[in-house]
């Protein structure tokens, strides 16, 4: 059952539509289910492939895939640290995506680390309920 989706230009929605084959996908006129409208484009979805943990993590321990990367370049831990949250699936949480957004704009890490002291164990987050 291929899902598709597609933008209503009506209500400007993005909105995924089930078909009962492909047969039917191409053949069918698909209509917004928020508003009703059949004024529909359809959109290029992404696609993902699905591996097993096992196989994800055997590509990040290979040394060769860490042959070149520079650890003095901040852009370069950044691209990793998004392969290592993209090849796990795990989800980094907003502070993590903020370092890795101003890595990725070339900032220093000393500097993210000082403006964000709460990622290091410091400040009263780290505390975990201790009074």
């Amino acid at each position: 059952m291929p899902i598709y989706e597609y933008r209503c230009r009506d209500c400007r929605r993005r909105v995924s539509i089930i078909w009962r084959s492909f047969a039917e996908a191409e053949q069918g006129q698909p209509v917004c289910p928020r508003c009703g409208s059949g004024n529909l484009t359809r959109l290029i979805s992404r696609v993902r492939v699905i591996r097993s943990t096992g196989g994800s993590l055997d590509d990040l321990s290979d040394p060769a895939a860490l042959a070149d990367l520079d650890e003095n370049d901040p852009r370069a831990m950044a691209r990793l640290m998004r392969r290592m949250a993209d090849e796990t699936g795990e989800d980094l949480g907003p502070e993590m995506e903020e370092v890795i957004d101003r890595l990725e704009a070339g900032e220093d890490p000393e500097a993210i680390e000082k403006s964000m002291p709460e990622l290091m164990g410091e400040g009263d987050e780290a505390d975990f309920g201790e009074e």
